[in-house]
């Protein structure tokens, strides 16, 4: 029995590596199968991602081909900021279309008008002037500072990456880099400024009411039942009723540039948004120009609904 010890021993140790090389094996193969799983995951997610990108980039054209139909076709879409949603694909597509002279241009809207906006964000009297100032100073063709302006002296000073550019907005997002103009105020104000409808009043038209509430002294009781009559009006096919109350900030005639929301959902809850602006381009091989083309974001109201 006595000679059985080592033997005994070495079968044991045998055991115990055996044990720890079993153990590791388990470990490396749990470690695998962990990782494959996440790769899955991810690829799952680009998939999927993908999916929607296409589908809603689907749905812009598909606005386009609306678009494109003759006026007497009662089924057309129109740029009147009416959703439209369909089924493609499997997924769930959502779709605005809305003309860009509902909105205030940057680069054409008059003072006035760009301190009610900067007003209706919620901004203080002599903050909205300042910001207003600031915002002219940045689209004129000098250097010269307005009272309560900016000019690239005053961004140098405050350490600010971008400097006036003293000519136009190129895009409504450019408005960022203005003076006195926090990641705050953008939110509230980007959905209603635009630098493509070239046009000094709004058209009530086309105008969420975001942009109509911010037009100086107007009543709220006046603005809600203009609305509930504009979208009784579009929703039988018929124009927009007039809005004399606000006569000296409106147009009448549309900008021929159209901005287009498209959504588009899957089944496994995967969003993307494809936000276009795209011109009216007659006689050219292309009928529409496009000015934008960006993924877009959620909006106050998608986030109200998501929560």
């Amino acid at each position: 029995m006595k000679g059985n010890k080592p033997i005994g021993r070495q079968q044991g140790l045998a055991l115990i590596i055996v044990l720890w090389m079993v153990t590791l094996l388990s470990v490396i193969a749990s470690s695998f199968a962990y990782s494959m799983r996440s790769d899955l995951m991810v690829a799952r997610n680009l998939l999927s991602s993908s999916q929607a990108q296409a589908l809603a980039d689907a749905g812009v054209e598909r606005a386009l081909y609306e678009l494109a139909k003759p006026e007497t076709d009662l089924r057309r879409w129109k740029s009147d900021g009416l959703r439209h949603s369909f089924e493609l694909g499997g997924a769930k597509i959502s779709v605005t279309l809305a003309d860009e002279s509902g909105k205030i241009d940057l680069n054409s809207a008059p003072d006035t008008l760009l301190k009610a906006v900067l007003s209706s964000a919620g901004l203080p009297d002599a903050q909205a002037s300042s910001v207003q100032d600031a915002i002219l100073d940045w689209r004129d063709g000098d250097s010269l500072k307005r009272p309560r302006g900016a000019e690239a002296d005053d961004y140098r000073a405050a350490g600010k990456k971008f400097l006036p550019s003293n000519g136009p907005f190129e895009t409504p997002e450019e408005i960022r880099h203005v003076m006195g103009v926090s990641p705050e105020l953008y939110k509230k104000i980007a959905g209603i400024v635009t630098v493509y409808s070239k046009q000094p009043g709004i058209n009530p038209a086309f105008a969420p009411r975001e942009v109509l509430q911010a037009i100086p002294d107007l009543d709220a009781a006046q603005l809600d039942s203009y609305l509930s009559q504009r979208q009784q009006s579009l929703e039988r096919n018929q124009p927009p009723p007039p809005f004399p109350v606000a006569a000296n900030y409106l147009i009448q005639s549309n900008s021929q540039t159209v901005g287009v929301r498209s959504e588009a959902r899957l089944g496994d809850g995967t969003l993307f948004i494809r936000e276009a602006v795209v011109k009216s381009a007659p006689g050219r091989k292309q009928p529409y120009l496009f000015l934008k083309w960006a993924e877009g974001g959620l909006s106050g109201q998608d986030m109200l609904q998501n929560n």
